[in-house]
């Protein structure tokens, strides 16, 4: 069983940083590519990175490239975001996920489609 637990999250000014982590559990994390999203009040759940089981290919949202970065460390079977220039339409619950091998993103790798493990969520506020 996969276990996903997120932190890092916080009440940050706007052009402050943030670096978000998720600690996984079990023996499949360096085999599995991975993914952050969020979902803020009101809205629909939207993608913000994922990467690869190697770390070599990244992905970002549009509303998110520049300003954040994906990054994880196999050793330590942790996920981060690294969160810079954050802005008040940041705030929201962020969330990690788990593509379970062998699957593959089958949607792509922004498609919440594409992973099998959530975490509970780390809350993000970004104030103006």
């Amino acid at each position: 069983q996969v276990q996903l637990v997120e932190s890092g999250g916080g009440l940050v000014q706007a052009g402050g940083s943030l670096r978000l982590s998720c600690a996984a559990s079990g023996r499949t994390f360096s085999f599995s590519a991975m993914g952050w999203f969020r979902q803020a009040p009101g809205k629909d759940r939207e993608s913000v990175a994922a990467i690869s089981r190697s770390g070599g290919n990244t992905y970002y949202a549009d509303s998110v490239k520049g300003r954040f970065t994906i990054t994880r460390d196999n050793a330590k079977s942790t996920l981060y975001l690294q969160m810079n220039s954050l802005k008040p339409e940041d705030t929201a619950v962020y969330y990690c996920a788990l593509n379970s091998p062998p699957t593959g993103w089958g949607l792509g790798p922004l498609a919440s489609g594409s992973y099998d493990y959530w975490g509970q969520g780390t809350q993000v506020t970004v104030s103006s």
